[in-house]
């Protein structure tokens, strides 16, 4: 019989897309939503089923995490800052995660599903949430990825996780 994930992490609840979630930047939540929404789907499968679906959420992950770094840069933030550190950090893990499952650790991936759902709601409600508030404060449009005013904003300034008041 085929487990599932959430059978085998019972005490990592699931993680669903909510207001708690919700940056205030609305191309940040939209794909803040797609990640929990395929997180979510991987989790429901049996182990046996996640490579696909992971590996979908691998390449997902990586636009996701790619998009931020650009804004970041775009708002001021060095590209080498903690922020994009720790997408580096999580994305590492995941590809390894991939080479452990095809090496037959074939739990790993739940694993890793489970230890993402519970690392996405600090990351999004820290670094992403403070990330969309200087993005706004600089008057940075994520949809098109301009300024408003340019001169608002002093390149590769900052260093810290999501804003000014990270460092």
């Amino acid at each position: 019989m085929a487990v599932s994930e959430s059978e085998v992490f019972p005490d990592v609840p699931p993680l669903h897309w909510s207001d708690e979630l919700a940056s205030g930047d609305a191309r940040m939540d939209e794909t803040h939503r797609e990640f929990v929404e395929q997180l979510a789907a991987l989790r429901a499968l049996p182990v046996q089923q996640q490579l696909e679906p992971y590996r979908a959420l691998i390449a997902h992950t990586e636009e996701h995490f790619a998009r931020e770094e650009r804004w970041m840069v775009a708002v001021g933030f060095a590209a080498d800052n903690c922020h994009a550190h720790h997408h580096r950090e999580i994305l590492d893990m995941m590809r390894a995660v991939e080479r452990h499952y095809l090496d037959g650790d074939h739990d790993i991936i739940a694993r890793m599903a489970a230890a993402l759902a519970e690392w996405f709601p600090m990351h999004a409600q820290t670094m992403d949430a403070g990330l969309a508030q200087h993005m706004r404060a600089v008057g940075f449009d994520s949809r098109t990825e301009t300024l408003a005013d340019p001169s608002r904003v002093r390149p590769a300034t900052m260093t810290g996780c999501g804003s000014v008041h990270c460092s």
